[in-house]
C-alpha cells in the first residue's frame, strides 16, 4: 500500500559528494549510500543522488582494503561548485589514522564549500578533517568515542561530543557505524516526512529512528557485565575525572560507603582493587592520546592524572609490555604499512 508523502514536495532532490580520506570505513559509508537509495526505491524516483571524490581522482583504499573508484577530484569538484552540478551537500569519509591526514587543498576546497552556502559534514572520524579546514570552531560536533579523546586535545575549540550525530547550523556530523543511517533519516525526514523515514527503517530491518543523542557505546551495566549500582555510579566518577583523578576517599564519599567496602565491592565484582581499575582507565585513555594525536608524552601523562613521566612510563610499560614511545613507533609502522 502506497503511503501518502503529506505535505512535502515530491520532487525535492539533493545531490551529495562523498568525499573518500584513505582508510575510510566502509560501514558508515554504505550506510548513508544504502539509506538515500532506499528513499529513492521508495519514491520512485531519483531524488537524492550522489559521487565519489578523492583528492586527486584515484582510487581510494578502506580500512578493510577494498578499494573505491571515485568520479571526480577536488579540482573538479571546485569547478562543479559553479555551474550545474554543484552539490548540495560534501560529506568526508575517513576512518582510522585520519590525524595524519593533512591537505591544504582539501582544507580551501571545504572552505569554499561552505562559505558558498553548501553544507558539509562527515562521517566516523571525518569531524577531524572539518577542524583542520577550521569550520568547526565553535561548533557542535560528534566523533566517534574511540577518537574523542584526541580529538578534544587537538581541537579545544570546538564542542565535540558522543553523541551519535550532530547538527550545527548547516554542518552535519556523526559517529560513524550506523549513526550514519540515523543522520540520513533525519535528512529525509525534513526533505519527506515520517512516513518516508518508517518505509525506509521497514526495508532496512531497523526497528527504530534513534535521535541525535543517543548514547554511541553500550550502558556501563552492559559493556562492563557489572550490576552493582555503587560500582557503576564509582566507575562514573572515574572516567569524568582522568585528568585529575579522585581520591579513595573522595569515590567512597560520593557512593556514602567506606574504603574498605569499596575495596570489597570492587575485588568482588571487578576482580582488582579501585585503584588498580582507576590506573587502566587512564592509561587506555593514555594509550588512545598516544596514537591519535602527536601530544608530547609528557602532555599525554598530565592530560592523564599523572605526576611525571617517568611514573606515567613505568605505569604504561607494566600493562602494555611497551613503552608510551614504543606505542609511538609500532603505530608508524602500522601507518606505513597501510600506505603500501
Amino acid at each position: 500500500m502506497e503511503i501518502s508523502l503529506v505535505n512535502k514536495p515530491l520532487t525535492a532532490k539533493r545531490s551529495l559528494v562523498f568525499f573518500l580520506v584513505p582508510n575510510f570505513s566502509l560501514l558508515p559509508f554504505a550506510a548513508a549510500i544504502e539509506t538515500l537509495r532506499i528513499a529513492n526505491r521508495m519514491l520512485g524516483y531519483d531524488a537524492y543522488s550522489w559521487r565519489l571524490a578523492s583528492t586527486d581522482g584515484a582510487q581510494v583504499v578502506s580500512s578493510s582494503g577494498i578499494a573505491l573508484e571515485v568520479n571526480s577530484s577536488v579540482a573538479d569538484e571546485r569547478k562543479h561548485l559553479g555551474g550545474e552540478s554543484r552539490p548540495s551537500m560534501v560529506l568526508v569519509c575517513s576512518g582510522v589514522f585520519v590525524e595524519d591526514f593533512q591537505n591544504k587543498s582539501v582544507n580551501a576546497w571545504l572552505r569554499e564549500v561552505y562559505n558558498r552556502g553548501v553544507a558539509v559534514g562527515s562521517l566516523c572520524t571525518g569531524a577531524h578533517v572539518l577542524a583542520s579546514a577550521g569550520l568547526l570552531t565553535g561548533k557542535r560536533c560528534a566523533i566517534h568515542w574511540e577518537n574523542l579523546p584526541g580529538f578534544a586535545e587537538a581541537f579545544p575549540q570546538v564542542d565535540v561530543f558522543a553523541d551519535l550525530y550532530e547538527i550545527d547550523s548547516n554542518i552535519y556530523t556523526c559517529a560513524g557505524g550506523t549513526a550514519s543511517l540515523d543522520m540520513m533519516l533525519n535528512l529525509i525526514d525534513q526533505d519527506f516526512g515520517e512516513n518516508l523515514v518508517n518505509r525506509v527503517c521497514e526495508q532496512a530491518l531497523t526497528d527504530r529512528v534513534r535521535g541525535p543523542h543517543d548514547r554511541q557505546r553500550l550502558p556501563l551495566r552492559a559493556r562492563l557485565g557489572v550490576q552493582n549500582a555503587k560500582v557503576l555510579s564509582i566507575i562514573e566518577l572515574m572516567e569524568g575525572n582522568l585528568a585529575e583523578p579522585l581520591s579513595l576517599l573522595e569515590l567512597a564519599d560520593s557512593a556514602g560507603l567506606s574504603r574498605r567496602q569499596i575495596e570489597r565491592l570492587f575485588r568482588q565484582e571487578m576482580g582488582r582493587s579501585p585503584a588498580r581499575y582507576y590506573l587502566e582507565i587512564r592509561l587506555d585513555r593514555a594509550r588512545h592520546l598516544l596514537v591519535q594525536s602527536a601530544m608530547p608524552v609528557v602532555e599525554v601523562a598530565v592530560a592523564c592524572g599523572f605526576v611525571s613521566a617517568s611514573h606515567f612510563s613505568k605505569c604504561y610499560r607494566e600493562l602494555y609490555n611497551r613503552s608510551p614511545q614504543q606505542e609511538r613507533a609500532d603505530r608508524k609502522v602500522t601507518l606505513a604499512q597501510s600506505a603500501r
